[in-house]
């Protein structure tokens, strides 16, 4: 049987790629196993007046990110990651819908470095992650039997068109003609593989916290390499000026 799910965030990337994932998926399924997806603007008070007891999930991705953080702007992150997360999913629970599920952050561990693990402590240091963990747990207070809640805490998001810091990276590789050998590795995620995640969370009526990443950690420098290499370009990479890319 299809489900019916509802988007946040008209302009989002992972929304925008989920949708066009799922529409791949319907290609190969029954007309009756199909599924549906809605996108809905959270930028003003209209979507208070849709129905939510139609969809089976909530897909929460709206969100302020990727931004140079000034001590004004604390508000401003707390009133969209937080407050309005907080309204989106007492909305889902009170009209039935089933499951919401949240797109978080890393940046809720607040590390620049060193190994996850289930026990690791949430110790955000960010606007960002602050206020997606206060988000967090509120949503976590909301479980219940008929309203599952799952948060998704992915690392950084690579693939055609991307935003954020991966776009960053890849601004850097179509210019330059040298990138600090670094010895680092990080966990990161391509698109569709975290679109496959999300439709098995979805697909599943998943409740918890999850961390999905690539099976292999990716080297900062020679990521940076295989760009340039896509833009049939070269890049030295010298040792020794790690402390320039932290």
């Amino acid at each position: 049987m299809g489900k019916q799910i509802l988007i946040t965030g008209t302009n989002s990337y992972v929304g925008t790629s989920f949708k066009q994932y799922i529409e791949k998926k319907n290609g190969n399924m029954p007309l009756e196993d199909r599924w549906h997806v809605t996108f809905v603007s959270v930028r003003n008070s209209e979507w208070k007046k849709m129905d939510f007891s139609k969809y089976d999930t909530i897909l929460h991705v709206a969100a302020i990110v990727h931004q140079k953080e000034q001590p004004e702007m604390e508000a401003l992150y707390y009133a969209v990651n937080t407050k309005l997360t907080e309204e989106l999913a007492d909305k889902a629970k009170a009209e039935r819908a089933r499951q919401f599920v949240f797109l978080s952050t890393m940046s809720v561990y607040g590390m620049t470095m060193g190994q996850i693990t289930e026990e690791t402590e949430c110790t955000p240091i960010t606007f960002y992650g602050k206020s997606k963990l206060a988000a967090e747990r509120y949503l976590c207070e909301q479980r219940s039997d008929t309203f599952k809640v799952a948060v998704i805490r992915p690392p950084m998001i690579y693939g055609k068109a991307c935003t954020g810091n991966y776009a960053s990276l890849e601004k850097l590789a179509g210019k330059i003609p040298v990138f600090p050998r670094v010895s680092n590795e990080r966990s990161m995620i391509y698109i569709e593989n975290l679109c496959e995640f999300l439709y098995r969370i979805i697909r599943g009526d998943a409740d918890g916290i999850y961390c999905p990443q690539n099976s292999q950690y990716v080297n900062t420098s020679d990521m940076v390499a295989r760009i340039a290499e896509s833009y049939g370009r070269s890049i030295w990479l010298v040792p020794g000026f790690e402390w320039i890319i932290g």
